[in-house]
């Protein structure tokens, strides 16, 4: 038996309409909620994507440890090619190290300087 549900996946960044905006767009979920510091995106099924601000934001810079990812987040699309052209059309900036393109992913920072990845599975 579970403990917890999954109820929200939360990320901190200077501008959170931005960031909503970005991810909205990218997987064509719904802005549900906007607040000054707290903008709520879904898809209407349990689970969100949250933004919240943090004016001292800084990204994690990776594959540093310095600042590490500690954590980012996987979508899957269908040609990798075109989704790379459409999410770099929406604000993302293709990383400069790509371990993963012979396997199916690549990797991008989104407009707050969070690492993500394209994959096909």
């Amino acid at each position: 038996m579970a403990v917890a549900r999954m109820r929200s996946i939360v990320l901190d960044c200077p501008d959170p309409k931005r960031l909503a905006d970005f991810y909205s767009a990218l997987l064509g979920w719904e802005i549900t909620s906007v607040e000054d510091d707290w903008v709520t995106v879904t898809d209407g099924n349990p689970g969100r994507l949250c933004f919240q601000l943090a004016p001292d934001h800084r990204p994690p810079v990776w594959p540093s440890a310095d600042r590490p990812q500690q954590f980012h987040i996987d979508v899957t699309v269908d040609d990798l090619d075109e989704a790379e052209a459409a999410t770099v059309a929406l604000g993302a900036v293709k990383h400069p190290h790509q371990p993963g393109e012979k396997d199916g992913f690549r990797v991008f920072l989104d407009p707050a300087g969070h690492p993500f990845c394209l994959c096909v599975d």
